[in-house]
């Protein structure tokens, strides 16, 4: 390609937006290989979500065809992207043609870029309804969905140029490495943080047992095994805790795998009072743009969804995104965290709040990826992740705060299961000694923190998440889980420790008190 573009200075540019340091240095690098590289070369550029990828690309495009006599395409994945970008690049001063479902050759040649979703595109180019012989430059947009690969065979002759915040692609068959010749690695989010571009991430991560979960054909849970597990009442129970030990009172954004879901989400925070609405795919563009709304203006509002703000929404007031899933993606859960990242005058964190085990697979959001590794060889990143066995197995049960509260005169109300069972087993004891030394310890920290064995008993009832933990890891350990089993052992264990305690309080607590209960 011909004619070197000089980018120290943006000359002559009266229309658009003002770019950051990092995004011209990006500018100039991506420049530079299109000045150097054969025509047909595939370059994927790298940028977090919130670092201005669409800014960049918008001024390359009216770099491009200010200093070359050929047209470009920029290809989304969603009919909202499409939208914004075409915006974008008239704010660039880009005069644009949106491809439709009836877009046709007639006024082709009064543009010279193009915007394009990829399945209307390909439609289009099947049915010879676009010229695209005169195309040197095709931009993808969220360059890791495997949609895009399909139009290739069109561009043979044609510079690509992709932008992802994660070059992971969506298909593990379908590396990125082998539809790109090289990746450029712009600022890290950490960078962007310390610069205040990006607020920081808080992250709360709440224990799930993600065991029952199944796995479809995309590498991801399915939508079914994932609404099993989450429209639960006591997934439902722990998600609304979450929210008020966490978030109460914050503009709140609400990840879900499943319609059915995210309802009983609305249903149970509408129970409780709290401002909430739901979104999803179903909703009208009028109906869209009215929750949408709604959601900018309330100080408190709630908005539960089913990932259809995960690309192209943007609402820098979000203060707290909870991610009320579980996803073997990557790139999902940077994308999902990304919709809380952006920066007000009086925001520079965020909270994050994980019912998935997201931050114990894929680490903290921001953390220092190594993506040219993970393009080049992304089998041995997957490899690395944990599967949920493991990640359960690292799992200790951690009592909420306001419990934790009721148990303050107890120093450690913790109780290691799986040890225990191995104590029991070299010491060549029943397995059954492990749920008793179990309930002893419930019934102590119990008698602990009361009175009298009223007290006792209404802190036991309290004990269930803990209680339901202790029993998933003593499953495991006797390798017996069937959904009747532990129906019975969890029923079981309740009633032996309200005996307990009912037997065993007025010793128990004379021997921890040093004085008769009243």
């Amino acid at each position: 390609m011909s004619d070197t573009i000089e980018l120290t200075e943006l000359e002559d540019r009266k229309v658009g937006k003002d770019l950051y340091s990092y995004q011209k240095g990006a500018i100039d690098q991506i420049f530079k290989l299109f000045e150097e590289a054969p025509e047909d070369y595939h370059l994927l550029y790298q940028l977090p979500t919130g670092g201005g990828k669409t800014v960049i690309f918008s001024e390359i495009v009216r770099q491009y065809l200010k200093h070359h006599k050929k047209q470009v395409l920029v290809m989304t994945h969603r009919v909202e992207l499409c939208k914004q970008t075409s915006g974008m690049l008239t704010e660039f001063g880009v005069s644009n043609k949106v491809v439709d479902s009836t877009a046709n050759l007639d006024d082709q040649s009064e543009y010279n870029c193009f915007v394009a979703m990829v399945e209307t595109l390909n439609n289009r180019l099947n049915d010879d309804k676009l010229d695209i012989s005169d195309i040197g430059l095709v931009i993808i947009d969220e360059a890791h969905y495997n949609s895009f690969t399909k139009l290739f065979k069109f561009f043979e002759k044609s510079f690509i140029l992709g932008v992802t915040a994660t070059p992971l692609s969506s298909n593990i068959k379908l590396p990125m490495k082998d539809n790109y010749n090289e990746l450029i690695v712009g600022e890290t989010i950490e960078s962007l943080i310390e610069n205040e571009f990006l607020a920081r991430a808080k992250t709360y991560s709440y224990n799930v047992g993600l065991t029952s979960l199944v796995v479809g054909s995309n590498g991801d849970y399915t939508v079914k095994s994932s609404e099993d597990l989450y429209t639960n009442a006591q997934m439902l129970s722990k998600l609304l805790q979450a929210y008020e030990e966490r978030s109460k009172g914050k503009k709140t954004l609400i990840f879900n795998n499943g319609i059915n879901t995210s309802i009983h989400v609305y249903e149970t925070f509408k129970a409780a009072g709290y401002p909430i609405a739901h979104l999803d795919n179903t909703a009208s563009k009028k109906d869209r743009a009215l929750i949408l709304k709604w959601f900018k203006e309330t100080p408190h509002a709630i908005l539960t969804s089913v990932s259809i703000l995960t690309t192209g929404f943007d609402e820098p007031t979000v203060d707290t995104i909870i991610l009320n899933r579980a996803t073997k993606s990557l790139t999902l859960y940077y994308q999902m965290i990304g919709r809380g990242s952006r920066i007000l005058k009086n925001k520079s964190s965020f909270n994050v709040i994980d019912l998935g085990n997201n931050f114990h697979r894929f680490g903290p959001w921001g953390a220092d990826l190594d993506w040219q590794q993970i393009f080049r060889a992304p089998n041995f990143y997957l490899e690395k992740l944990l599967n949920d066995e493991d990640l359960e197995d690292n799992f200790g049960y951690e009592m909420p705060e306001a419990l934790r509260a009721q148990f303050a005169n107890s120093k450690d109300v913790s109780f290691d299961i799986k040890q225990t069972y191995i104590d029991a087993i070299q010491s060549r004891e029943t397995t059954k000694v492990v749920l008793e030394r179990s309930i002893h310890q419930h019934a102590t920290i119990c008698i602990e923190n009361s009175e009298d064995v009223y007290d006792a008993l209404d802190l036991a009832k309290q004990l269930g998440d803990d209680i339901d933990f202790r029993l998933q890891r003593y499953t495991k350990c006797i390798s017996k889980s069937t959904h009747n089993f532990m129906d019975w052992l969890k029923n079981d264990y309740r009633v032996k420790l309200r005996l307990y305690l009912r037997d065993n309080f007025d010793t128990m607590f004379e021997e921890i008190h040093g004085r008769p209960a009243e």
